[in-house]
């Protein structure tokens, strides 16, 4: 199980969400700036890795919608040549690829394994909402709400944009892993990844989160539907009691992922809001927990 020594307090108080910038999308709604009060929880420090996943199959038994529907999302770069001989093309994008026998064990396909390729420190992928909601579960934990995701990525600070601060850069080093080089065609791992990076790298914000930006997207426990400008109408426990299981529809991501360029997704920022489908997977999709105190 995630154990307490992996959660760090957030303290309550009174914060503000979004942003006034049109860095984003429009439809994103990610302002107007909004006043809210937000309790004290326990978050971890770290996206829940495969070994921590791994644990918690073992114990169970559990098998992911991947596994039971055979296939899921991989990002091309990351496919073998056999994977690609073998997958189909999404139309919409064609940077991504349906593959059988993707899965949280085969996070790029049937020819790749977190035990075997050394990456059980990596975070778990190929997970949808529904499988995080049974990991969390299991582990008497929950996924976080926008809110609490915001509040804890900004670190103490009040940036809207990185922890610490707008450059990419901190002392000359990369702070994060998102997709430098020609989108979609390019990688050039300048920030040492081309690709998911272990879980716990780079320096962490001011609370001792571990890549809140990059890496991988976050699963939240909202709806992406409801405007941030309504949070402050909603409690922790409204969230919980109507969202905190197994649902169909779309529900908010945050954080950005290892494929975020500034030539296609602006959603790499503290404030930024994304969304998918609560049974979709892909291998830049994962999630943190938190706990309430």
């Amino acid at each position: 199980m995630v154990t307490a020594t992996d959660f760090v307090k957030i303290p309550s108080g009174s914060f503000q969400l979004g942003t006034n910038d049109n860095y984003g999308f429009a439809t994103d709604l990610e302002g107007p700036v909004t006043d809210i009060i937000v309790p004290s929880f326990l978050i971890s420090r770290t996206t829940i890795t495969n070994y921590e996943f791994q644990t918690f199959v073992n114990a169970t038994g559990y098998r992911t919608e991947s596994e039971r529907i055979g296939w899921s999302f991989v990002f091309h770069l990351q496919a073998s040549d056999y994977v690609k001989r073998n997958a189909k093309v999404v139309m919409q994008e064609p940077w991504w690829l349906a593959v059988d026998g993707a899965d949280w064990r085969h996070p790029t396909g049937p020819d790749s394994d977190v035990v075997t390729d050394n990456q059980l420190e990596n975070p778990v992928v190929q997970v949808s909402r529904n499988d995080a909601l049974a990991f969390c579960k299991w582990n008497k934990v929950r996924l976080p709400t926008e809110a609490e995701w915001e509040v804890a990525a900004k670190g103490g600070t009040d940036n809207k944009v990185l922890p610490w601060g707008s450059s990419f850069f901190l002392d000359g080093k990369p702070t994060c892993n998102t997709f430098q080089g020609d989108f979609p065609m390019n990688d050039d791992g300048q920030d040492g990844f081309a690709g998911l990076a272990p879980a716990k790298w780079y320096k962490p914000n001011d609370y001792g989160l571990y890549q809140v930006i990059g890496n991988v997207w976050e699963w939240c426990l909202n709806p992406s539907k409801i405007p941030l400008s309504q949070f402050q109408k909603y409690s922790t426990q409204y969230f919980q009691s109507r969202y905190a299981k197994p649902l169909d529809g779309n529900f908010a991501t945050r954080g950005g992922s290892f494929l975020c360029h500034k030539s296609y997704c602006h959603r790499y920022r503290i404030a930024a809001r994304n969304s998918n489908h609560s049974a979709t997977a892909a291998n830049n999709l994962g999630f943190r927990c938190v706990k309430d105190i």
